[in-house]
């Protein structure tokens, strides 16, 4: 089964570009804003959307993303709604993948046959969950992957050669190659180590490999995407959000910033 993940990444293979992943947070800051953000995100040049599932305790996440997941949850964000974010945005966009991210908690609460099942006929395409490792597959990647969602796991620069075929196991739609230890946004990645990373990882797999972690501006991304098959960033636009209140426009913000990290992918033609 071919998902839309699957479809964007083979297309951009063709046209000899990296994808731009870009993350936000589902609710942030509120509904109305949050969903016009995630509309604007493909128009802006986003190839891939990640959307964050607030919780309230995200242990891999900076200070960006920490707040905005708890901006969101302050503002009335459930699993719930985040589920019907991604129906309000299919009824206008039904090609652009969208991936939820977060921590099993929720989604447990939640039950996982009713969120897999849920996820699915919403238009959600894959998730990431940071807390569940290969070990508890049958957990969610199993159930989800018989769903046709792509579920993609993260390698990082401690995932040794013995590791990576657990890691790799089960995962489909692309791998997420977590550029520096530690957590989201803390430091910038160095293009020299990511190359034979990525390089490394492609050995072990025929997946795309997308870097993340530490992606701020059009330089750093376009210094990425001539490592890798995808960028992803994700506490610089949190960031813009926050920078933009209370009184501007997230939605500009964003979609300015999203505009020219897409100008620095595309300049990087592989």
């Amino acid at each position: 089964m071919t998902t839309r993940i699957d479809a964007r990444f083979a297309a951009l293979h063709d046209a000899r570009r990296a994808a731009l992943v870009t993350f936000v947070m589902a609710g942030d800051p509120d509904y109305a804003r949050s969903l016009a953000i995630v509309k604007a995100l493909p128009k802006a040049g986003a190839d891939v959307i990640e959307l964050g599932m607030p919780f309230t305790d995200p242990m891999a996440d900076g200070p960006a993303i920490q707040a905005a997941g708890l901006r969101a949850l302050k503002a009335g964000q459930t699993l719930n709604k985040t589920l019907q974010l991604v129906r309000d945005f299919r009824e206008g966009d039904n090609e652009t993948p969208i991936v939820l991210m977060g921590y099993y908690n929720p989604i447990y609460v939640h039950g996982v046959d009713g969120f897999v099942a849920e996820a699915k006929a919403a238009g959600v395409d894959g998730l990431i969950v940071v807390d569940l490792p290969p070990e508890e597959d049958e957990e969610l990647c199993l159930p989800a992957l018989k769903a046709g969602l792509n579920f993609i796991r993260l390698a990082t620069p401690t995932t040794d050669d013995k590791r990576l075929p657990a890691v790799l196991a089960n995962t489909s739609g692309f791998v997420y190659y977590v550029s520096i230890t530690g957590i989201t946004g803390a430091a910038a990645p160095d293009a020299d180590v990511v190359g034979p990373a990525v390089a490394r990882i492609k050995r072990h797999t025929h997946l795309p490999v997308a870097v993340g972690f530490g992606v701020r501006d059009a330089a750093s991304a376009a210094a990425m995407a001539a490592k890798a098959d995808g960028v992803v960033v994700g506490s610089a636009l949190v960031d813009a959000v926050r920078k933009s209140l209370p009184d501007g426009d997230p939605v500009e913000s964003v979609a300015k910033l999203v505009q020219e990290l897409a100008a620095g992918v595309a300049a990087a033609r592989r």
